[in-house]
């Protein structure tokens, strides 16, 4: 007889990833007990993930742990994040993107938190520390889900304890798969992956070369792109002690390496000969697919789980971990009564179409890649070489400019059509991969704004929803918001700040702001029907 587990837990995650991480993070602090399980003995095994976002860090402040995220970098802050393309480490430069993904640490009017090239198992460490740090936030390692059930109130999850070999029960009110691209909880709940298959296959191979860094002419950057016909490919530092990464562009239908086959690759790419040693390698295949539902009644998908896509523009982990903000805030509204069940409804429908948008950025990224913009006579030397790659190098900046310039993409989503976001009638602003333009349109991220004290207007917002006010906006009203919130079962913050040039950017006397930063009513007037208002963006009614 299997032994059920007694102890009191309302969500179960399956994975220790970014977004199984980030989703206990976002409930452990909305005092919301959470288990995560993970299958393997610790956190930080993929080596792929490089950046993280802008908004991704955003919310990271909002965690508070944007210094241990800051001290774990192996670079560190001041290394600039500049993305060149060149035909091999010891050859000709051909273009340069600097500051790329907005990792320079300068305060920048448009976000609270720069990017971060930092790798994705450092970040995963930092995370599982802090997650582990909060109440109610529990993760067992060596822990393997098997199957679930569910029913009106909630689900019972079998899982087996590796070390022992034994099965035991738990019981929870929701369940969550966050198990990455071979999740079984998507195969568990029916859902199907649609899109496009076999995009490409490749490979990421980690490797140490002490001296590399030293041995090219072209400075220090986080990545250079390799352009040539023979082995075009990505390579960039990954860590300290030498540690970089190499990834052919371009492979034949099952062609493998060895570890001697590596580095001749490298060699032959790079032009450098060294002592490269392989510390590990990984084959894997371009998806473009997106789950076709993301829930199942008390069971839902979050991260690789519901959506794959190509790596180019580092939007894997950035949309992993904001689909789990997502549904972290609304679960937790749920279970502390905070927000009615249409909450869980809304998941989908606003996660669904920013995957849609940003995984079709990832397509278009990926369709142009080093070994597609050789040309013949690239390498020459003289005016006939200087010419070719003249005109290489410009197309390189036409072709690549929005996937390194991407705040378009990593500020500028938003919920149009969702039922827990009222319009007021403006147009949404034009959308751009590289142009962000700040709007206080229903749907769209709160605008942000440095105060005079050196603060970020995020760091005034409430963990729950917030009710920013105009400079002459009647004090009564104040009173009158409160009262309201409070028969509508919604808390509340009321921030008035008295700077003209928030009113000027927000274009409102009143903006009510969710917990995910994202705005959803304004207005000039406040309205009679508030209560209704009220109840409508916290899930209740609609």
């Amino acid at each position: 007889m299997l032994k059920t587990d007694s102890q009191s837990h309302r969500v179960i995650i399956i994975g220790a990833g970014p977004a199984g991480l980030a989703l206990a993070i976002e409930l452990g602090h909305r005092n919301i007990p959470c288990l995560v399980v993970e299958r393997n003995e610790r956190v930080g095994y993929a080596p792929r993930a490089k950046t993280t976002h802008v908004r991704t860090r955003e919310h990271m402040r909002r965690w508070g742990i944007t210094e241990e995220m800051c001290a774990a970098s192996p670079l560190g802050l001041e290394y600039p994040s500049d993305v060149m393309f060149v035909t091999r480490l010891n050859g000709y430069p051909l273009a340069k993107f600097e500051n790329s993904f907005n990792c320079s640490p300068k305060k920048n009017p448009l976000y609270a938190e720069h990017a971060q090239w930092i790798p994705q198992y450092s970040l995963e460490e930092v995370m599982r520390k802090h997650a582990q740090s909060l109440p109610g936030v529990e993760i067992r390692f060596n822990c393997e889900y098997l199957s679930f059930e569910q029913n009106e109130s909630g689900v019972c999850t079998k899982f087996r304890d590796i070390n022992s070999d034994s099965e035991f029960i738990l019981e929870a009110d929701y369940l969550v798969g966050a198990d990455g691209a071979r999740s079984r909880i998507r195969d568990a709940i029916g859902a199907v992956m649609r899109g496009e298959k076999g995009l490409s296959r490749n490979y990421n191979i980690i490797f140490r070369a002490p001296g590399l860094a030293e041995a090219h002419p072209h400075g220090p950057g986080v990545m250079y792109w390799q352009v040539n016909s023979e082995m075009p490919s990505l390579i960039g530092p990954m860590d300290k002690d030498d540690k970089w990464f190499f990834m052919p562009t371009k492979l034949g239908e099952g062609v493998t390496f060895t570890d001697a086959e590596a580095v001749a690759a490298i060699r032959l790419s790079t032009g450098i000969d060294l002592a490269y040693e392989i510390l590990s390698s990984d084959e894997w295949t371009v998806n473009s697919l997106i789950a076709d539902r993301y829930r199942q009644g008390r069971v839902f998908l979050t991260g690789d789980a519901c959506h794959l896509h190509p790596p180019f523009g580092g939007f894997g982990m950035f949309l992993g971990i904001l689909d789990s903000i997502d549904l972290g805030w609304k679960i937790a509204a749920v279970l502390n009564k905070r927000g009615g069940l249409g909450l869980l409804d809304t998941y989908e429908i606003e996660r669904n179409s920013v995957h849609k948008y940003v995984v079709a950025e990832a397509v278009a990224n990926h369709q142009v890649l080093s070994g597609q913009l050789a040309q013949k006579g690239l390498e020459d030397e003289g005016e006939v070489g200087d010419r070719v790659r003249a005109v290489v190098g410009e197309a390189i900046k036409i072709k690549k400019q929005a996937e390194f310039n991407s705040l378009g993409v990593v500020l500028g989503y938003r919920y149009e059509k969702s039922p827990i976001i009222i319009g007021d009638g403006s147009a949404f602003p034009p959308q751009h991969p590289s142009v962000y333009t700040p709007s206080a349109c229903p749907g769209c991220r709160a605008p942000h704004a440095w105060m005079e004290d050196g603060s970020s207007l995020y760091d005034h917002f409430g963990d729950e929803f917030t009710l920013l006010l105009g400079c002459q906006v009647d004090s009564q009203l104040v009173a009158l918001a409160k009262s309201q919130a409070i028969e509508a079962g919604v808390v509340l913050k009321v921030l008035k700040l008295d700077c003209p040039e928030i009113d000027t950017l927000y274009a409102a006397d009143f903006t009510l702001i969710r917990p995910d930063q994202h705005v959803a009513w304004r207005g000039n007037v406040w309205p009679e029907q508030a209560v209704q208002v009220l109840l409508q963006i916290a899930g209740y009614e609609y």
